[in-house]
């Protein structure tokens, strides 16, 4: 029952946050949107409360990991992607692009900290993950600029794995 309730009540609030506006209540949501929030937010709930909380780990609704997820958000992934931003458009200009596909070992144990690795290296420009090898937990990324065929993993996505074993592990 807790994994249902936490889905549905982190659903509601992720609606109700992206359909501020106006109206009677608290000056926010029609009675009609607060409507639709429920009945959306059941229907998430019901649907995905099983695949979010699969081996019942409740330690993502720490608080103290949500605070790690925003600093780790706002500092150095935020940090990396802006200059990701502007090497790949250097690249782009000039030309200087050498693209390939690199293996990283990023020694991390649990489903959800590969996935949030995996993705913060999607989410950076230049770098895309294309698969992971499950037995030992490799990722294969297809880099813009591949300078070396077994490079470091901080060659690639810096200091992500050690904030994303802090939050997700």
């Amino acid at each position: 029952m807790i994994p249902f309730i936490s889905t549905f009540v982190l659903s509601f609030f992720a609606y109700l946050f992206l359909t501020a506006s106006q109206g009677e209540v608290l000056k926010l949501w029609s009675h009609y949107e607060i409507f639709a929030g429920i009945i959306i937010a059941l229907i998430v709930a019901i649907f995905a409360s099983q695949v979010l909380f699969q081996k019942r780990s409740y330690r993502l609704l720490n608080p103290y990991k949500w605070v790690l997820f925003l600093c780790y958000f706002f500092g150095p992934f935020l940090h990396a992607l802006i200059k990701a931003n502007i090497d790949v458009a250097y690249r782009v200009i000039t030309g200087k692009i050498n693209p390939g596909i690199v293996k990283i070992s990023p020694q991390l144990k649990s489903d959800a900290a590969i996935t949030m690795l995996a993705n913060s290296i999607t989410l950076t420009p230049g770098t895309l993950s294309v698969d992971i090898d499950e037995d030992n937990n490799d990722l294969y990324i297809h880099w813009i600029n591949v300078t070396d065929l077994k490079p470091s993993i901080e060659d690639i996505c810096g200091n992500f794995p050690e904030w994303v074993r802090r939050i997700a592990e």
